[in-house]
């Protein structure tokens, strides 16, 4: 099963269904109306499952879904990070990865596959409310935060090119699997945002991604 966040017009969905046919898409999130006059068409076409569309993410009912769900997609939005905006990141009041981190720790799927566009490697923290400093690159950042979720992300900038587009349209993809339930989702308590993390991520890593044509891969 799988819940799509920010699901635009559904190009995540479909991908996910041509790799794993059995895949069912229970519910989307998507705000833009005509995306999700977009995504209505796709499901009477039998392109996508037919599934509920809840049109605000901050109110998203995660825990109905907990324990249920195996994947959990999401193209959160890029406007904050993209090089043809202002960047102004997790100061951005569209900025949806904590609320996106808020859910993925209430309904805790087996599965985190996130996306945005190449400006989040570059990007840094610019406020002091998260448990990493300012100037962190946001990358990392969000790679610690599913960490501190109980979760091993692994990420990687990719292009439509390589996948036969007449385009580049490089993205950053991150893959996060659940660690083992010792973190106590079973009995139903949510895992804080603190802790120790692994010297898994640094600062060179991210930094290093930049420089390669078609970016650095974990």
């Amino acid at each position: 099963t799988h819940i799509s966040l920010c699901a635009g017009y559904g190009g995540i969905d479909i991908g996910l269904k041509q790799a794993i046919p059995s895949m069912r898409t229970v519910a989307f999130s998507e705000i833009e109306a005509f995306a999700c006059a977009n995504l209505v068409a796709k499901m009477e076409a039998g392109l996508l499952d037919i599934a509920p569309i809840w049109t605000d993410l901050k109110t998203f009912p995660w825990e109905e879904f907990r324990g249920k769900v195996d994947i959990l997609s999401g193209g959160f939005p890029c406007q904050p990070f993209s090089a043809a905006g202002k960047r102004a990141g997790d100061e951005d009041p569209r900025h949806l990865f904590p609320y996106i981190l808020d859910g993925i720790g209430r309904c805790r799927p087996s599965l985190v596959f996130l996306e945005n566009v190449e400006g989040l490697v570059s990007a840094k923290l610019g406020s002091d409310c998260w448990a990493d400093p300012i100037g962190t690159p946001v990358l990392l950042h969000v790679c610690r935060e599913l960490e501190r979720r109980g979760y091993t992300p692994t990420w990687g900038v990719f292009s439509a090119s390589e996948t036969g587009a007449p385009h580049q349209r490089k993205r950053v993809f991150i893959l996060a699997h659940r660690n083992s339930e010792r973190d106590g989702a079973e009995s139903g308590a949510v895992p804080q945002a603190h802790g120790e993390v692994s010297e898994r991520y640094n600062h060179a890593d991210i930094e290093q991604s930049s420089e390669g044509e078609l970016g650095y891969r974990k």
